[in-house]
């Protein structure tokens, strides 16, 4: 392969994903998959940042192709709840806190020069939105007014 073909291919193989926005608090998944049935079970990993030219720099997890190396899960907050077996290696981030904002990547490791598939998504944060209530008259009896917050989103 010349060159410009070879970079051609790692350009099919980098996908980009839709920026995705969590409330601090809140579980996100970040979406990763690949056709397992042409491709066999192959390793995964999960980066935090762009992924390298190489593996991953920054792992948060990774599997071995048919389960999660539990010795490369830095935090019990990074877990891979899909189907493994079916390719599903979408990184699912518990308790998001606005330092989880920012670039994360999914490598698949695919045998060959320049074949792995990369997978990128941009993590926005923002804090918890709490709405207050306008206050209300209220008469009892006993002189004692009940006040209530609630919490959502907006």
């Amino acid at each position: 392969l010349d060159p410009s073909t070879s970079w051609f291919c790692l350009d099919l193989n980098t996908l980009q994903s839709p920026s995705d926005r969590s409330e601090t608090g809140q579980t996100i998944t970040l979406p990763c998959e690949y056709d397992i049935e042409s491709k066999g079970a192959r390793p995964v990993c999960w980066n935090r940042g762009a992924i390298p030219s190489r593996g991953c720099d920054n792992k948060l997890v990774s599997t071995d192709g048919v389960r999660v190396n539990e010795e490369t899960q830095i935090s019990s907050r990074y877990q891979l709840l899909g189907k493994l077996e079916q390719g599903d290696v979408s990184l699912t981030i518990l308790n998001i806190t606005e330092a989880d904002a920012g670039r994360y990547g999914c490598r698949v490791d695919i045998w060959g020069w320049f074949n792995d598939e990369k997978h990128h998504s941009d993590l926005s944060v923002v804090p918890r939105t709490t709405i207050s209530p306008p206050p209300s008259s209220t008469s009892s009896s006993s002189g004692t007014a009940a006040a209530t917050e609630t919490t959502g989103t907006m």
